[in-house]
């Protein structure tokens, strides 16, 4: 029974100036998944997989390199598309955000639907589940994070679990042929896998 971890990266590099996508870890983020790297020592992974920001790649990239494996990137896992917006500071950000899981079938200032969002993730980690044999870890997003959730779930979007840690760096385990949870949110700082497969 392969599990697939799913982890939302951690702290970035907050730049306005720099397109969001292209923000990196900050120091941070790179000791949290370093932490998080040195949990998952116990258990064999066969793959390790990112989306194509440059945030989720850098987590990545720390878990591989400790493994000793390569990683993959798929655009499809990132982030919810904000690009109409750029960056929006908070508390306004988090309004907007609020509003774009209240009502996931509206494009709420250009953003990338809820709805689409929740529908293009969940087909990326269904593809990568159906091509992998053994114990899988996705590095993405949040946002999406949270709206494969509610599919795995099956509540509302907006009902669903999330995320208890303001810097992200949060995971879920999930069974990969069934999709059942195996274990709800937790930080990097609460990793265990005793219930995946070593």
């Amino acid at each position: 029974m392969a599990s697939l971890i799913f982890l939302t990266h951690p702290e970035v590099v907050i730049d306005p100036n720099v397109p969001v996508p292209q923000w990196p870890l900050n120091e941070t983020g790179r000791r949290r998944m370093e932490l998080f790297a040195d949990a998952l020592s116990g258990v064999l992974l066969s793959s390790i997989h990112a989306s194509t920001e440059q945030k989720a790649m850098d987590g990545a990239a720390i878990v591989a390199k400790r493994l000793g494996m390569p990683y993959r990137t798929h655009e499809d896992l990132g982030e919810n598309d904000r690009s109409a917006t750029g960056y929006i500071a908070p508390p306004e950000f988090w309004e907007v955000v609020g509003e774009f899981f209240a009502r996931p079938h509206e494009s709420i200032r250009g953003w990338e639907r809820a709805i689409d969002a929740q529908s293009r993730i969940v087909k990326a980690v269904s593809r990568i589940a159906a091509e992998e044999i053994g114990d899988t870890l996705i590095v993405a997003h949040g946002g999406v994070g949270c709206l494969l959730m509610a599919h795995l779930q099956q509540v509302e979007i907006g009902q669903e679990s999330r995320p208890q840690h303001s810097g992200g760096g949060c995971f879920f385990v999930m069974d990969r042929e069934s999709f059942a949870i195996r274990q709800d949110w937790r930080t990097i700082e609460e990793a265990s896998f005793e219930d995946v497969r070593a």
